[in-house]
C-alpha cells in the first residue's frame, strides 16, 4: 500500500506515528542494527534517512541495511538533489517554504526531478518549515535561510496554509537537528488546527514527555533523531509516549 493513503488514514483515525531519523554520516553498522532492532520491538512507524551534508556516501547502504532487517517503511529526507536512492520506499520532496532561498524553494527540485521520476519512489511533496530552535543549526547554515521566530505562530500558520494551498501533501515543522529546544506546542497546535494534511514535527525532541507533548498538540508524525544517536535504548519510551498521546486526544477512542 502506498504510504500517503496510509498516512491520511492514520490522521483520520487520529493515531500518532513515530519516525526515527537516521543520519548515514553518523550511523555505524553496530549502532544501526541495534536501533532497528529496538524500533521493531517498539513499533516505530517510519525511518527517515538523510541529513544536511551526507559526506560519507553511505545513503544507499544505510537504507539497504534497514530494509534487510525490518519491514518498517524507509523514507528519504534529503538535504540536496543528489541525496537519492531507489532502495527507499518514498521521498520527502522538500520545498523550504519558510525561507526565501530560491535554490531550496525550487532550484534543487528542478535539478533532481528527472532522477526522482526515474527512481520510481513514492513522492511526498512536503512544505518544509524551519523554526528557531534556540541556536544556529546545520540546516539553517546550509540553507542560508532565517528560521521562523519561535513565538510567531501566526506566521507559521500562514506559511503552512500556503504550502497546503499550493498542493503540498505534508507540512514538516523542524527546529533543526540538535536544537536546544523543540518546536513550541502552541505553534504545533495552531498549525494543526488550520491544515487538513498530515503534520510532521521534529528537531530538539529528546525526552518522552517532549514527544508526547508534540503529538498531543497536533503532530501526526513525531520525528526523533539526535538523542537516539546517544541513547538508543530510549526508543521504546519515546514510542510509548507518542502512542499514549493518541489515546489522550479530545474525542479519541
Amino acid at each position: 500500500m502506498p504510504l500517503y493513503p496510509a498516512l491520511m488514514h492514520l490522521k483520520a483515525q487520529r493515531r500518532k506515528a513515530l519516525a526515527v531519523l537516521v543520519d548515514p554520516d553518523k550511523a555505524d553498522e553496530t549502532h544501526l542494527s541495534r536501533l532497528v532492532e529496538l524500533a521493531v520491538t517498539a513499533g516505530v512507524d517510519y525511518f527517515f534517512v538523510g541529513g544536511s551534508l551526507l559526506l560519507s556516501g553511505r545513503l544507499e547502504a544505510t537504507v539497504q541495511a534497514i530494509k534487510v532487517q525490518c519491514t518498517i517503511p524507509v523514507v528519504l529526507f534529503p538535504g540536496a538533489a543528489t541525496h537519492l536512492t531507489p532502495a527507499a520506499d518514498a521521498l520527502l520532496y522538500l520545498s523550504l517554504i519558510s525561507g526565501r532561498n530560491p535554490e531550496l524553494l525550487i532550484g534543487q527540485q528542478v535539478l533532481s526531478a528527472p532522477g526522482v521520476k526515474r527512481s520510481g519512489l513514492e513522492v511526498l511533496s512536503t512544505g518544509y518549515m524551519l523554526v528557531d530552535g534556540g541556536a544556529p543549526t546545520t540546516v539553517s547554515y546550509i540553507s542560508n535561510t532565517t528560521p521562523l521566530p519561535h513565538n510567531k505562530s501566526d506566521i507559521a500558520v500562514s506559511t503552512a496554509l500556503a504550502g497546503e494551498l499550493l498542493g503540498m501533501k505534508l507540512i514538516f515543522i523542524d527546529a533543526g537537528s540538535g536544537a536546544p529546544r523543540p518546536v513550541p506546542t502552541g505553534m504545533i497546535h495552531a498549525v494543526a488546527a488550520q491544515i487538513g494534511i498530515p503534520l510532521v514535527v521534529g528537531g530538539g525532541i529528546r525526552t518522552p514527555q517532549q514527544a508526547y507533548d508534540a503529538a498531543k498538540a497536533g503532530a501526526d508524525i513525531v520525528v526523533v533523531g539526535n538523542v537516539l544517536e546517544e541513547v538508543p535504548e530510549l526508543l521504546p519510551e519515546l514510542a510509548a509516549a507518542v502512542n499514549q498521546a493518541s489515546g489522550h486526544l479530545v474525542g479519541a477512542g
